[in-house]
C-alpha cells in the first residue's frame, strides 16, 4: 500500500538508509523503524496516516531530526513520516511578510529565499542549515531571535495539519487579525507531532534590518552579567535584538577545539561573557549607541572588557563564539544537556549548584551554562569523558527539582520528547494534564502519534 500512494522512492527499507532516520542528531536514541515513508503532497500524507490508523500502526513524524530530547525517532518500531520531501515555497507576499510553504522546507533556505526580498525569518537557529519549518514549529523551537521577534506562538499565521485519521484540518490562513472561534493552530506549536502532522505553514516574517550590530563583552561575575543586561535593555530598548551569555568554560572549549573557525577577541580570559546585538535601520545612530552602551557600562564597572564588530565578517566571527559552544562540547564525549527556563537572577545559582553537587560524586565531570539570558533560557550542560550511570543519578531528577522550585521550566525550547515526557509534573499541574491528555484522545484516540512522547504514561 505504502508504495502505492508514495512510490517506490518514497518507501525505505534499507537497512543502512533506515539509520539516519532511526538515530537523532545526538545519537542518543535510536528506534527499530523497519520502514520510512516520504511523502510529497499533503493528500499522500493524509491517506498514508488513514491506513496507518485503521491497522494501529504507530507514526512517529519527522522533519530534520535535529532535535535533543528524543522526539523525532521511534522508541520502538514505529512508521516514520519524513516530510523532507515536502519542500515548495508556494507564496511570499511583500506587503504582509506572509511566507506560505511545505513543512519539509529548510530554514536556512527560507530564510535565504526572503533575505532576496528584503525580509527573514523570525527564528534562527544552530541547525538552521538541516532543521525543518514544521519541526520548527512542532517543537515551538525558540533560538536566537526569540527575543526580538517573540516565540512561533505569535509567528505562525495558519497551519494546515492532517489528524491521525487522514482528515486534512485547513487552517492555512495568512491574516494578522482573525477573531473567529476557537484558534486551533496553536494546539499544534509545540505538540511535538503527538496531535496532528504539520504539512504547510504560514508564517510572518519581519523585514530585515539593514543595521546589524554586534558587540561581545566581558564581566567579572554573573551578577555584573545581569546588570550588564538591564543595561542594554535600558540604553538600547528599541534596537536590542539578542542577548546571549557563554561562562568561561565555554569559550575554552570552543577557541581550544575550533581555533581555525574562532579567536579570542579579547586579551585576556574573563569568568563570563556577554553577546550583545542590535537590529535597526540607521548604522551611524545603532554604533553610536552601541558604543555609548559599552562605555557606560564600563564606566559602571559591570563590563571590564569589550569589543564592537567593525563589519559584517567580524560581526559573524563574533557571533560563532556563541554559536559554536554545542559543537565544540559535542566533541568532549558524553555531553548531558538540560534545556531550562528560569528567572534570569538565580540563572547561575544552578550552574554552581551543580557544580558542587558533582565534585564530590562525580569530579570528572565538568559542568558549564551558557544560552539566551535575555529570554531566561539556559543551557545547562554536563560532559565527561564517558557515560557514567552515576553522573545522570546525580542530575536527575535533581536538575528538574531545583527548576521547579523556583517556578521554572523544564523545557524552555527543546520540547518534552521522550527524555522529558515522565516529568512534565514539574511544570505542569495536574489538572493541566489531564486537559492535555484528554485534547490527545480526542484528536488521536488510537493514540498512533508519536508514542511516548510529550505526555507520561498512565
Amino acid at each position: 500500500f505504502f508504495r502505492s500512494v508514495v512510490g517506490d522512492r518514497g518507501v525505505v527499507t534499507d537497512e543502512d538508509e533506515l539509520e539516519a532516520f532511526n538515530v537523532d542528531w545526538m545519537r542518543k536514541y535510536r528506534g527499530h523503524s523497519k520502514v520510512a515513508l516520504k511523502p510529497k503532497t499533503t493528500q499522500q500524507v493524509s491517506e498514508l496516516l488513514r491506513y496507518c490508523n485503521e491497522r494501529m500502526l504507530a507514526v512517529v513524524p519527522q522533519g530534520g531530526n535535529t532535535g535533543l530530547v528524543g522526539g523525532s525517532v521511534a522508541v520502538h518500531d514505529e512508521v516514520v513520516l519524513s516530510t523532507s520531501l515536502m519542500n515548495k515555497i508556494e507564496s511570499f507576499s511583500p506587503e504582509s511578510g506572509a511566507l506560505v510553504c511545505q513543512a519539509g522546507c529548510v530554514l536556512e533556505a527560507l530564510d535565504q529565499y526572503v533575505e532576496k526580498q528584503g525580509f527573514a525569518m523570525p527564528l534562527d537557529l544552530g541547525a538552521k542549515g538541516s532543521c525543518q519549518i514544521g519541526g520548527n514549529v512542532a517543537t515551538n523551537a525558540g533560538g536566537l531571535r526569540l527575543l526580538r521577534y517573540g516565540s512561533l506562538h505569535g509567528s505562525v499565521l495558519g497551519l494546515e495539519v492532517v489528524l491521525a485519521d487522514g482528515t486534512v484540518l485547513d487552517s492555512l490562513t495568512s491574516l494578522r487579525k482573525d477573531n473567529t472561534g476557537y484558534d486551533l493552530k496553536q494546539l499544534f506549536v509545540g505538540a511535538e507531532g503527538t496531535l496532528g502532522v504539520v504539512t504547510r505553514v504560514s508564517v510572518l516574517c519581519p523585514v530585515r534590518p539593514p543595521s546589524v550590530q554586534v558587540a561581545v563583552v566581558a564581566c567579572d561575575s554573573f551578577s555584573s552579567v545581569l546588570e550588564a543586561v538591564r543595561m542594554a535593555q535600558r540604553r538600547l530598548c528599541e534596537i536590542v535584538s539578542a542577548l546571549e551569555f557563554v561562562d568561561e568554560e565555554c569559550m575554552r572549549l570552543v577557541l581550544r577545539q575550533m581555533p581555525d573557525h574562532c579567536r579570542d577577541p579579547l586579551e585576556s580570559a574573563y569568568p563570563f561573557y556577554l553577546l550583545v546585538e542590535t537590529s535597526g535601520s540607521n548604522r551611524e545612530h545603532d554604533t553610536a549607541k552601541l558604543e555609548g552602551f559599552l562605555e557606560a557600562a564600563m564606566g559602571q564597572g559591570c563590563v571590564v572588557d569589550g569589543v564592537v564588530a567593525q563589519d559584517e565578517k567580524q560581526a559573524k566571527d563574533l557571533w560563532k563564539l556563541r554559536e559554536k559552544v554545542p559543537v565544540a562540547l559535542s566533541e568532549q564525549g558524553v555531553v548531558y544537556k538540560y534545556d531550562v527556563s528560569m528567572p534570569q537572577a538565580v540563572m547561575y545559582d544552578l550552574v554552581n549548584d551543580m557544580r558542587e553537587r558533582l565534585a564530590s560524586a562525580a569530579p570528572e565531570a565538568v559542568v558549564v551554562g551558557y544560552g539566551h539570558i535575555g529570554d531566561g533560557n539556559l543551557h545547562l550542560n554536563v560532559y565527561a569523558a564517558e557515560a557514567d550511570p552515576k553522573i545522570e543519578c546525580s542530575i536527575e531528577p535533581y536538575v528538574y527539582e531545583w527548576t521547579s522550585g523556583v517556578r521554572g521550566s523544564i523545557s524552555a525550547e527543546h520540547g518534552l520528547g521522550l527524555m522529558k515526557a515522565e516529568c512534565i509534573g514539574y511544570s505542569k499541574t495536574p489538572e493541566a494534564v489531564r486537559v492535555m491528555r484528554g485534547i490527545k484522545e480526542l484528536l488521536d484516540p488510537k493514540g498512533i502519534l508519536n508514542p511516548y512522547k510529550v505526555l507520561p504514561s498512565e
